[in-house]
């Protein structure tokens, strides 16, 4: 076992010789999932290295860091003109990511295309090793309560570590597998279970984007025959429609659907929970019903559908185009508008939907910070995917794929865990010393 420790500490030491940075910031995306107070110190670590080796370091100006700071510097400036300070105030140490981890790249010059790949490899095992892990304890689970919920969604990961997040987690490690340009068993199988989180953490916004990155890498970046190339859509357009027979994935598409097609269906599963009758909001209702009842439920695209129609109307009726109201300022607007509608206000084991976020990120930058949040959001993404079309590398254009998709239905940047993720794996793609060495595929 000793020597097993002190060949894997060689094999690391290896690896990260001459960028000590790049295995910190590992370390920084590895402890994400963890609690928040392990987070910290990872990042606290990687800037204080970066301040002892900072007399040594090459700083070189890199324009792709300039915008997450921009961001940063905008939240930090519309607490002078936020309409709720006490809101405002708080958020911004949790936003602090979007300052401190570009700055650190920044000074300590960036991390090579060689280094970068390294991290991306011991990344994405990483995550397989807690896919494995999840998949253990939702097993041990359902042993010991034949309850079958603990494999699918929140339950098998936790509420606080978030399913949505954990499934780009594993998205994006899926990705780095599949364009390896020479595979052996050992990542066929890895992408398997990669595949299997995907799929049971059901997310059907990332289930879909994750599957159209698939097609996209046959269709653009894989290097094969026309007829395997072929052969390969058509396998996975087989199973992108198998989903709509599984489980709990049925269910999700099943209501989705229903909220598209059909006013007030009742809501079968929480109907039976609840031991009373629950309606499902149309899209069409979230968009232009007057009142809501207690017993109305909120698909996730008719409440985004709703959200959006708030942002539309506070617009309209306050002066925000230019400056927001102020980061993390629009929860109290938005719970008097579902005080107005008459959403379900929340009880003692329920939070109400007037005191959720926009669950979208353009909308969330719009509301709080006005044009030039937006903006610079924009900027952002754009910039990413654009680099990552430009590098041809398949893992940094799936990341910046994901997460504009994510953008759509999630104020991902708003959670802790979420802008320390973005923001780093943005520096880590988009900066960087070029690496002087002949262009080849990812390799293991």
């Amino acid at each position: 076992m000793n020597n097993v420790l002190k060949n894997f500490s060689e094999t690391i030491k290896q690896d990260f010789e001459g960028e000590k940075q790049a295995l910190l910031v590992l370390l920084v995306l590895l402890s994400i999932p963890f609690p928040y107070i392990v987070n910290s110190i990872a990042i606290a670590v990687l800037g204080l290295y970066t301040l002892i080796r900072l007399k040594t370091a090459q700083i070189r100006f890199q324009s792709y860091l300039l915008f997450p700071i921009l961001l940063y510097v905008l939240m930090a400036l519309s607490f002078w003109w936020s309409i709720d300070r006490s809101l405002t105030l708080p958020a911004l140490s949790k936003e602090l990511s979007l300052l401190l981890i570009p700055l650190f790249f920044w000074l300590f010059g960036g991390i090579s295309q060689e280094k970068k790949a390294t991290v991306l490899k011991y990344y994405s095992h990483c995550i397989l090793i807690f896919a494995l892990f999840y998949l253990l304890k939702a097993t041990l689970r359902y042993f010991l309560t034949g309850n079958s919920d603990v494999f699918f969604y929140h339950e098998l990961v936790t509420k606080d570590v978030n399913a949505i997040h954990v499934s780009v987690y594993m998205a994006v490690s899926f990705f780095w597998f599949l364009a390896k340009s020479t595979k052996k068993t050992f990542d066929y199988v890895a992408m398997a279970i990669l595949l299997l989180m995907v799929l049971l953490l059901s997310s059907v916004n990332i289930i879909i984007a994750f599957f159209g990155l698939i097609i996209i890498y046959f269709l653009a970046f894989a290097k094969v025959s026309k007829q395997m190339r072929m052969k390969n859509l058509i396998v996975m357009t087989v199973l992108l429609l198998s989903l709509g027979f599984i489980g709990k994935i049925k269910d999700h598409l099943h209501r989705e659907y229903e909220t598209i097609m059909t006013n007030s269906t009742v809501n079968d599963v929480i109907s039976k929970e609840k031991n009373s009758t629950f309606f499902n909001v149309s899209i069409k209702q979230a968009w232009t019903k007057d009142k809501f009842n207690e017993n109305d439920f909120f698909p996730g695209t008719a409440f985004r559908v709703y959200q959006f129609r708030l942002f539309l109307e506070m617009l309209d009726e306050d002066a925000i185009f230019w400056k927001g109201y102020g980061l993390n300022a629009s929860y109290p607007k938005i719970e008097a508008k579902g005080l107005i509608y008459n959403v379900f206000q929340g009880n003692a084991s329920l939070e109400g939907y007037q005191k959720k976020n926009f669950h979208n990120q353009y909308v969330q930058n719009f509301a709080e910070l006005g044009v030039f949040g937006f903006l610079l959001l924009i900027i952002i993404i754009t910039l990413t995917l654009k680099k990552g079309i430009q590098s041809k590398d398949f893992t940094h254009f799936a990341f910046a794929f994901l997460m504009i998709s994510l953008f759509l239905t999630e104020s991902f940047l708003w959670r802790q865990r979420g802008v320390v993720y973005f923001t780093i794996m943005y520096c880590l793609f988009n900066s960087g010393i070029p690496f002087q060495g002949p262009k080849t595929e990812q390799k293991l």
